[in-house]
């Protein structure tokens, strides 16, 4: 069996666009005729140059080789160049084509890709979702509104979630690390009494933010938020000095959880050594794929720290995450767009879903899910813009400074 052929999707998603602007799907095909589709989370170039950046690693890295020897490309991508680091757009490319490889020997030996990593480790797997605005809600003013977020977590809670994740702290910006303004820390404690007093104990809470804080600003916020015990306090500074991690996981007496922006288990490596994170969450299309994210895994148990594997993309790398957690001994929950997404699901034959709350391991061959390729063709993104787009503008300190939940909308 050797990969062949190599066909990339890039789709754009209907509003309101959750889980990012566009996704990239990859399909690899063998010589014998094997099909198997990944996805390439993120990119921080544009559409069209990281299609030629998927092409390249494909053409120079993967073709003619057997998708068996995941490890051999792995470290063909890693070291190329000279480079032998993690670069976020290699391997986000790399990933996204080493996942599709173990949907082909998932298919090619009848098996879903979980029995091929480890096997069966979890019966039933946690998932949690962000919390979105409900039919009715005002979709601009619901980010501020503790009252519409509680109702939406009382909604999730009576849809099975007991994980609920929300990020009221103010939108991610170019200018790095800043003190989070008095506005942004009030209406984070109103967001959070109201979500409290809605759910009780029945849901945990996740606090999110996205890097916004220098370390001195992460640990003023985390003190605020302490009364309300989030389970975990999610990328609270720039994912840029992985030491720095460790100032806020020392300081702050909640759960330090980031991985999303990180890559490889060199990345990972140096946050568990200088102690900055107790729960991972590698995105697999963008960590090293698969093989690579089960190693990282294998570090975090080491060193007493669980995953939950991350997601802001579409359904095939929901549907790899899946497939990992059902191995993993350490395994906390997993991400997921609601029960799934309303453009999540159909891509995949609304083969995966969540019930309850949870999802039952696949147990079709390879990642168990069936792509829909004439809906991919049907939504093609041609536009320049990036997956996810950084505020350059400074934040105020005059009012609210809204984050919509990273909706793409232009």
């Amino acid at each position: 069996m050797k990969l062949l052929d190599l066909e990339i999707f890039v789709i754009g998603t209907p509003p309101p666009g959750w889980g990012g602007r566009y996704w990239i799907m990859v399909k690899l095909t063998t010589a014998c005729g094997v099909s198997g589709y990944g996805e390439v989370y993120a990119a921080s170039v544009g559409p069209a140059a990281m299609r030629a950046v998927i092409e390249d690693v494909f053409a120079r890295h993967m073709q003619g080789e057997s998708p068996e020897n995941v490890e051999l490309m792995f470290r063909r991508a890693y070291s190329a160049g000279f480079t032998q680091r993690p670069d976020l757009t290699v391997m986000g490319a790399f990933s996204g084509l080493e996942i599709a490889c173990w949907d082909i020997l998932g298919k090619a030996r009848d098996r879903p890709v979980w029995a091929l990593l480890g096997g069966r480790m979890n019966e039933r797997i946690r998932a949690y979702t962000y919390l979105y605005p409900l039919p009715g809600h005002d979709k601009k003013e619901f980010w501020a509104s503790p009252e519409m977020n509680a109702e939406a977590a009382l909604d999730a809670v009576a849809r099975g979630f007991t994980a609920i994740k929300l990020d009221p702290a103010g939108p991610y910006t170019i200018r790095g690390g800043h003190q989070p303004a008095l506005w942004d820390i009030d209406l984070s404690l109103r967001m959070l009494a109201a979500i409290r007093k809605a759910v009780g104990n029945r849901a945990d809470i996740l606090f999110g933010t996205h890097g916004q804080f220098t370390p001195a600003g992460a640990i003023r916020l985390g003190a605020a938020i302490e009364p309300f015990q989030p389970l975990w306090y999610e990328e609270p500074i720039p994912p840029d000095n992985l030491l720095d991690f460790a100032q806020v996981a020392q300081a702050v007496r909640i759960p330090v959880a980031t991985g999303e922006r990180m890559t490889t288990k060199a990345e990972f490596g140096t946050l568990l050594r200088a102690g900055g994170a107790s729960i991972l969450q590698p995105a697999t299309g963008r960590s090293g794929g698969l093989w690579e994210t089960k190693k990282i895994a294998a570090l975090a148990e080491a060193f007493g720290a669980q995953v939950a594997p991350h997601l802001y993309a579409g359904p095939v790398e929901w549907a790899a995450n899946i497939h990992l957690a059902v191995t993993l001994p350490n395994l906390l929950m997993v991400e997921s767009i609601q029960e799934g997404g309303e453009f999540h699901l159909p891509l995949i034959g609304h083969a995966i879903r969540v019930e309850e709350g949870h999802i039952c391991p696949p147990e079709a061959p390879g990642l168990g899910i069936v792509f829909d390729e004439a809906l991919a063709r049907a939504h093609p993104y041609d536009g320049t813009a990036l997956h996810l787009q950084m505020q350059e503008a400074p934040l105020g300190h005059d009012g609210i400074n809204n984050f919509a939940g990273g909706a793409p909308r232009d």
